[in-house]
């Protein structure tokens, strides 16, 4: 499969260079070709966006809704074509890649019927004879730029409630995704999409992003990436006055409380921390557990860990597959080096003798104790199968170690007493807070996003991402008298 863009609703191939695409689950497969977009090509779906704009955003919300319906329908009818794309280019595991586009169905539905639902408030006047009430507006043209690590999901949150709100879209997706966002693209272009209204772009940040960002006539910018680059996100946007969103890292806590019910707390963790090998923001990458059942967590945690199943993305009992590229192993790989040299290994998958039958980017997921909690393993995020446990002396310690990051974003406490289980619900310094359940994933109905360093201070999905893709208008009508 060759990437293309999609402008104005027409198909071209970018000519600023290309890249071969290899499967990360067995690297001989070539997957695809990228094509590689310039500046010029930014600026044409811009404007091409800015064209679609009062077409599109005059539409009535029941209108914008009832083509978001046909989105999530021709979605829906490609969902296992499109999963085993997303599952060759990045690597996760099919069933799951399944799932994550049934997510995206969803997405869809959800926010097609906002169309039809109240989208302002009356107030009332300090003067007679005035009708006085808000109503959410458009905002414009809106950029968002998308991660590999949920190809389908991450941008359909994005685009679906953009779109609902009356806007346009660029879109520019991550290198390792640019094929599964052309796919996308050409399931969106069957439906009656009026040209514009998405427009496609491939190519590296460096290039594309920065012209998206800097210098395109945008209105906002949503953005899901590294903390890095969502921090000169955060800049550029802040300097030129644009509404911006940035989702960026985690180092995200599972406590496990001496009253832990072992048998539910246990898997939780493990899939939290291993599935989609462990690149989620969301993922569990510090395991916090009470002295009193560090022993018997550990060893439950060795006997769960020795039965996990690392195979290909496309064999549907991979519990997971390898991690999506070349410099993400790397990256992991060095995590994994330290953790060799300064830690205790806890537990690894099969004892660290499992067998890949592919020569794929594949990590060993792994376990490790024995450093101090200001270590890099402790601090700094991982994006792998990689976890690290921390002993508490009681529930107060336990709360300070899960708060004693930069990061925010998710975090979980398993334990049997409510007061506990409240008591870290009110404490714990993150934007999703659990109990009994694993720190990766929310509801696509609920609103997503973290604190301190891990995100901006809006929230994605939801009613709450009604609130960024828009702008509030009061309104006020003298009548009579």
């Amino acid at each position: 499969m060759h990437s293309r863009n999609w402008i104005g609703g027409e198909w071209t191939t970018p000519q600023e260079g290309e890249t071969a695409v290899s499967n990360p689950s067995d690297i001989k497969e070539q997957v695809g070709v990228i094509h590689l977009s310039g500046a010029s090509d930014v600026f044409q779906a811009e404007q091409a966006a800015r064209n679609a704009f009062p077409g599109w955003s005059r539409l009535t919300g029941a209108q914008r809704g009832e083509i978001l319906l046909r989105m999530a329908a021709a979605l829906e009818a490609e969902r296992d074509g499109l999963a085993e794309l997303a599952s060759r280019e990045m690597g996760k595991p099919i069933a799951e890649m399944k799932g994550e586009v049934t997510r995206g169905v969803n997405l869809l539905k959800y926010y097609a019927a906002e169309g039809v639902r109240a989208f302002g408030n009356v107030i009332p006047s300090n003067e007679s004879h005035v009708l006085q009430y808000t109503r959410r507006v458009p905002l414009g043209v809106v950029g968002i730029i998308t991660p590999w690590n949920f190809p389908v999901a991450i941008p359909i949150w994005k685009l679906a409630p953009a779109l609902i709100c009356g806007n346009t879209v660029v879109w520019k997706p991550a290198e390792f995704a640019c094929l599964t966002a052309t796919r996308i693209a050409e399931i969106f272009a069957k439906t009656e999409l009026p040209p514009g209204v998405v427009n496609l772009i491939i190519g590296k940040g460096s290039k594309v992003g920065q012209a998206l960002l800097s210098e395109c006539r945008i209105d906002a910018v949503s953005f899901t990436g590294s903390s890095a680059t969502g921090a000169g996100v955060a800049e550029i946007c802040a300097k030129r006055n644009i509404k911006y969103q940035t989702e960026m890292g985690g180092k995200n806590a599972a406590v496990v409380l001496g009253d832990a019910d072992l048998e539910r707390a246990v898997p939780a963790i493990v899939s939290g921390a291993f599935r989609s090998a462990g690149q989620k923001c969301t993922a569990t990458s510090r395991i916090i557990v009470e002295r009193s059942a560090a022993p018997a967590f550990r060893e439950a945690l060795r006997k769960a860990m020795s039965g996990i199943r690392i195979a290909h993305a496309l064999d549907p009992s991979a519990y997971l597959g390898p991690v999506a590229s070349a410099s993400q192993y790397e990256t992991v790989m060095s995590f994994v080096d330290l953790a060799r040299k300064d830690a205790e290994t806890v537990a690894e998958c099969g004892g660290g003798g499992a067998s890949i039958e592919h020569d794929g980017y594949y990590v060993t997921p792994l376990a490790v104790s024995g450093v101090g909690d200001g270590h890099p393993l402790v601090q700094e995020e991982i994006f792998g199968p990689v976890a690290v446990v921390l002993e508490a002396e009681d529930v107060s310690h336990a709360i300070d170690l899960c708060n004693k990051t930069v990061y925010g974003l998710s975090a979980s406490v398993f334990t049997q007493n409510l007061s506990s289980a409240l008591r870290f619900l009110d404490e714990a310094e993150a934007g999703m807070v659990r109990v009994n359940l694993e720190t990766a994933g929310v509801e696509y109905q609920a609103p997503f996003g973290g604190m301190k360093q891990s995100s901006s201070h809006t929230r994605e999905q939801g009613q709450a991402a009604l609130d960024f893709y828009s702008a509030v208008k009061t309104c006020a009508i003298k009548y009579g008298g």
